[in-house]
Order: C-alpha cells, then sequence, then structure tokens
C-alpha cells in the first residue's frame, strides 16, 4: 500500500462517501490492482488516470457493482447517491430531450430542466429527437439525466472524447461550478488542470490518491521518485558495505560474530522497491522527401456531398513545413477541409492543385476499416512503411503506440477499437510522406503517448494539417490556425490560445451555438455575473475556490524552495540544477501571485 494511500485513508472526518480498502482485481494472469486502498470524500474533484488496460473502467465498473473485487471491501456511505457517465449511449429511437429525463430522472422534470440552463441547453432543445441533436447536446442531455438522479458523486468516463471546443468548455465551467463530488477518468491534461483538486493514478497494479491538480501531480510524482531513488541507491550502499565485510572477515574467528552481527541487521533491513516507470515513449517520424514550396493549394472551391455544400469559398495554401490547426466547432465542416486536402473529395466547384512531388496521407477513423485482420499489427505497419525504413524503426514506433514485446504479434481481428486506431495512426507515420493530414490523433492515446506525438510533430521538418480536440496538444504543435465556420475557412490572424479564449468570450456572451444538429437550436444567454444572489454567491465560491489553489501552490512551491535551499549546502554535485529549480520556482510563484491578485479583484467586485 503506497503512503499516500494510507494517508488518505485516515482523512475521513465523517465527510467520506466511498471507500475501497484492501482491493484486488485481476483479469487472468494480469493484475490491474492489488491491496488498493483510498476514499472519496463529498466535496473532492477527482481526476482518474493511467496508462491504457490499467484498469481505470474496471474501477468504475467495481464502484457501481456492474463487476466485482476479488478480494477486498468497498464501504459506502448511506448518503452515497452514484451517478455514471459511460462512454455508451442508451437512446430509444423516438426519444425526445423531455421524454428521456422523465424516463432517467427521479426528480421533478421542471426541476431537472432548470438546470440545464448549467449545461447552456436552450428550452427548446428538449422536444427535439435525441438522434437528431449533435454529439455535444447529447452528451449534455446525458448528464443533465444524471443530474435529474441528485447524485452526490459522479463518475465520468472520457467525457470529452469527440467533443468539439465549444462543449468542452460548457462542460469545463460546469465541473468547476459542481458543489458535489466526481471522479473524472481522462486524458485530456488541460481538461483535468482545469477541473480538479485531486489524482487518482491507477498504474502498475497500485491506486495511489494525490492532493492537487494534474500539474501538481507530475511535481508530486518527480519528488516522490527522486526521493525513492535516493533511498534505495543509500540502501544498497550499506548492504554492499555489510556483505564486503562479512566476504572479507566471516571466515576469522575474530570478527565471526560481528560477521553475524551484521548479516542479520541486513535481514531487518526494509527493502525499497522501485517499481518500473511506464513506458517512456518516443515517436519517430521518418523524414519528409523532398517537396516544392507549395504543398497543396486550393482556390475558390466548394465542397460537399451529393446535394449538400459544407464549405465554399475554399481558398487555402498549404506550404512546405507548415504545421496548421484546423479549428471550428462539429459540424462546420474540419473533416471536410480535411478530406478536401486529401483529396479523397472532388470540389462541387473551383480547383485543387498538388504541389511538386508532394505525397500526402490521412488519418481519420475510417482508415481502421482498411486494416487486414488477419495481419499482426507488425505485419500491418510493415506492409505500408517506407522501403527506408527499418525493421527496428517499425518495432521502436509499435512500441511508441504501445504494443511492446509479443503483443506486436497480435491479430487485428483481436484487437479493440482503440488499439486498431493506434494502429492506423502508426501505419500513416511510417509512410514517409510531404504531408501528415490527422483528424483526432490523439483519442485512444495516454498522457505518455500523446507527449510523444506532440513531441515527433514540433519536430517534425515536413508539413502536417491537424484537427483534435485537446487543447495542450495543439497549442504546443501547430504555428498556423485555419478556422471554418458558418460553411466558411479563413486564416485566423492569432494563435490558438486567443482563438481559445475568443470561443471563451463569446460563449460568455451567449454568442455560440453547435453548427451539427441536425435541426436548428438556440443557444441561451448564460448566467451573467451578478444577475442575482444566488448567481452571484456561486461564482463566489468558485473563485474563492480558485483562490485555495493558488494558495495551496505557492505553499508547494515555497516548501520545495525551502527543501532546495537546505540541500544545496550538503549536495555541491546538484546544486547548479538545484539553483536552476529554484529560480522556476521563483518565476512561476510570481505567475500564480498574479493570478491570486486578479481573483482578489474579482472577489471584491461579487462582494460589493
Amino acid at each position: 500500500m503506497s503512503f499516500a494511500a494510507e494517508a488518505d485513508k485516515s482523512n475521513l472526518m465523517g465527510q467520506n462517501l466511498i471507500q475501497l480498502s484492501g482491493g484486488h482485481k485481476s483479469f487472468g494472469i494480469q493484475t490491474l490492482f492489488s491491496d488498493a486502498t483510498f476514499s472519496i470524500n463529498d466535496d473532492e474533484h477527482v481526476g482518474v488516470i493511467g496508462p491504457n488496460g490499467a484498469g481505470k473502467t474496471t474501477l468504475f465498473k467495481i464502484l457501481i457493482e456492474e463487476d466485482s473485487l476479488d478480494q477486498g471491501q468497498l464501504t459506502r456511505s448511506r448518503a452515497l447517491s452514484l451517478g455514471y457517465l459511460s462512454q455508451h449511449d442508451e437512446w430509444e429511437d423516438e426519444e425526445t430531450g423531455d421524454s428521456f429525463l422523465e424516463r432517467v430522472s427521479t426528480l421533478p422534470l421542471w426541476q431537472v430542466k432548470a438546470r440545464g440552463r448549467e449545461l447552456m441547453l436552450p428550452d427548446d432543445i428538449y422536444t427535439k429527437r435525441i438522434l437528431s441533436l449533435s454529439g455535444g447536446y447529447r452528451m449534455r442531455l446525458k448528464l443533465l439525466g444524471l443530474l435529474g438522479q441528485a447524485p452526490n458523486l459522479l463518475l465520468l468516463d472520457e467525457p470529452t472524447n469527440y467533443l468539439d471546443l465549444e462543449t468542452t468548455l460548457v462542460l469545463e465551467s460546469f465541473l468547476q461550478n459542481y458543489e458535489g463530488a466526481f471522479l473524472l477518468i481522462s486524458h485530456d491534461r488541460e481538461f483535468l488542470r482545469r477541473t480538479t483538486d485531486h489524482i487518482l493514478e491507477v498504474e502498475a497494479g497500485d491506486i495511489t490518491k494525490y492532493n492537487g491538480n494534474i500539474d501538481d501531480y507530475f511535481e508530486q510524482k518527480e519528488l516522490l521518485r527522486s526521493q525513492l531513488e535516493a533511498t534505495a541507491k543509500s540502501q544498497a550502499d550499506k548492504r554492499k558495505t555489510i556483505l564486503d565485510f562479512v566476504a572479507k572477515f566471516g571466515a576469522k574467528a575474530t570478527k565471526a560474530k560481528q560477521a553475524q552481527s551484521r548479516l542479520k541487521s541486513l535481514q531487518k533491513m526494509e527493502v525499497i522497491e522501485l517499481k518500473s516507470l511506464p513506458i517512456s515513449a518516443m515517436i519517430k517520424i521518418p523524414e519528409p522527401p523532398h517537396a516544392g514550396r507549395n504543398i497543396i493549394k486550393i482556390e475558390a472551391a466548394e465542397f460537399g456531398y451529393k446535394e449538400k455544400k459544407v464549405i465554399a469559398e475554399v481558398n487555402v495554401c498549404i506550404e512546405r513545413g507548415d504545421h496548421v490547426a484546423v479549428v471550428g466547432l462539429n459540424g462546420a465542416g474540419k473533416s471536410t477541409l480535411l478530406k478536401a486536402i486529401a483529396g479523397t473529395l472532388e470540389p462541387l466547384s473551383g480547383s485543387r492543385e498538388v504541389g511538386y512531388e508532394a505525397k500526402l496521407a490521412i488519418f481519420n477513423q475510417h482508415v481502421i476499416e482498411v486494416l487486414d485482420p488477419k495481419d499482426s499489427v507488425f505485419d500491418s505497419l510493415q506492409s505500408v512503411a517506407h522501403p527506408d525504413v527499418s525493421r527496428q524503426d517499425i518495432l521502436n514506433m509499435a512500441g511508441a503506440l504501445l504494443f511492446s514485446g509479443d503483443s506486436v504479434h497480435k491479430k487485428i481481428k483481436v484487437l479493440s477499437g482503440g488499439e486498431k486506431s493506434r494502429v492506423a495512426l502508426g501505419r500513416i507515420l511510417l509512410q514517409k510522406v510531404s504531408c501528415l493530414l490527422l483528424d483526432e490523433p490523439t483519442n485512444h492515446l495516454d498522457f505518455q503517448t500523446v507527449e510523444a506525438l506532440t513531441q515527433a510533430l514540433k519536430n517534425f521538418a515536413g508539413t502536417f494539417v491537424v484537427v483534435s480536440h485537446d487543447r495542450g496538444f495543439i497549442s504546443r504543435v501547430a504555428t498556423k490556425i485555419i478556422e471554418v465556420s458558418k460553411g466558411e475557412v479563413l486564416a485566423y490572424p492569432g494563435t490558438y490560445d486567443e482563438y481559445v479564449w475568443s470561443l471563451q468570450r463569446r460563449l460568455s456572451e451567449g454568442d455560440v451555438t453547435e453548427e451539427n444538429s441536425k435541426e436548428s437550436t438556440s443557444t441561451p444567454q448564460p448566467v451573467k455575473p451578478g444577475s442575482s444572489k444566488k448567481e452571484r454567491d456561486k461564482q463566489l465560491r468558485m473563485v474563492v475556490k480558485k483562490m485555495e489553489s493558488c494558495e495551496r501552490s505557492l505553499k508547494q512551491i515555497e516548501k520545495e524552495n525551502l527543501d532546495y535551499n537546505t540541500r544545496i549546502a550538503t549536495d555541491t554535485e546538484n546544486a547548479v540544477e538545484m539553483t536552476q529549480a529554484m529560480a522556476d520556482n521563483y518565476k512561476r510563484i510570481e505567475a500564480i501571485e498574479l493570478e491570486w491578485l486578479a481573483l482578489s479583484e474579482e472577489k471584491d467586485s461579487l462582494e460589493t
């Protein structure tokens, strides 16, 4: 059992909702977790993270009693009311928003719909067929149905998958203001950073709970690892000294008693076990072939399907070395533009010209369909890899995409949908083309693999055009932004962060609607600051909570700097690194203090 989990066990204080003690769960020879202990309190917003296949969704199923522990105990508070938001929809064919809410809710319908404004659901959405609505509105209705059951602990399994930025921002705002507890499985680092105050890590057979958000988690993880490594090294040195003494003097009568005494002390010594770190993936994209300056040029073009025009007056020029992100709401035409650039969708009018010796490859969910089920993972990757790509390069790519060891010999037919998607992504990256076209490439990837793909694309000398809902990923890889909105394709003049900010501002003014609802909808005005005492109080609580988070971060950083300051005097070998770390921490302190001051001003305005 980890120290963090043991410490959490004692932190119940009458507000505990659910507790797992000594939990063990296996599938065949694979142990998902062993001797797992943690508890969730009624005011905690907890992000659940871990590598794919570590057991996060299984843990949720155990908590809602769809699955059971092999060993251990699950203790529930009498006050516990669970709400589970799964990845799968359960709509009936002709079901409307009203009939769905009546079916799943225990609260009166008027009371449930009153909370719909928190999710920016327009008043006329409830009379429409759910299957005619966009994915974003469906997810919001599903979440509203959970709220209609009056839960005090929400379990949310990858709620941002396939959502556009608008709905992600709405969901983010809702969770920031949510007064109950929730457990949130997500691979979206930015979303976790903005919505959670604890992290529950499911990894390598352990479940460990950390205070703070995802950034705090990574810092604590690194610090704990460093401390364990130092302790393990000290223990190994001591063990070696004892064994050397015994080997040298154990046979001598005058030293035999001392040797036996030291051997006994060795047997009593606690063993510090360092678990291996998750595979730190490194994706290497083959160097692109030579191509002319212009990769693709589209002029005065229209694109669509049959009689339906999706985007018009498209004038796009993608040049060699461009790193482009395509942004816009769901249904605006982002994927259509990607297909237009790839040439898999012919223009209804206008022209499309491919540059000199330019080669393109597109990744989207449809490329999974071309995988041969009889191939192994390795064979599938090798069949499309460029001749210059070596066998080791293919194995490295497979490993980076979480197919290591014998798993490269798995047949495509036995893989899950997520695993097939990773194989398809690897096939695109190994083709050695001038321009990569990537539609939601980070879906089904864990933190380490998203980070590896981020670094690979940042360093890629070729061209790529990417669509993704992962804000942290896009903000780091894209140097140019193309926005698709209301049937038009425009070069966005600012950075991606500026685009996100502009969308947040438009949302706060009620000026954004999803574009892929098959029936028109109107967006309600969101809650305005100061519009009522109840709303001001709610916003005030959110601001105070953010200020408290800033204060916790400041205390943690100041504690780190005190520790560095103490160690620098004795650890001269690492003094330079620790001095640099302290300097970095002072910059972080300055940024957090500025954020705290801004929040303080907002708090004052809400209190007046």
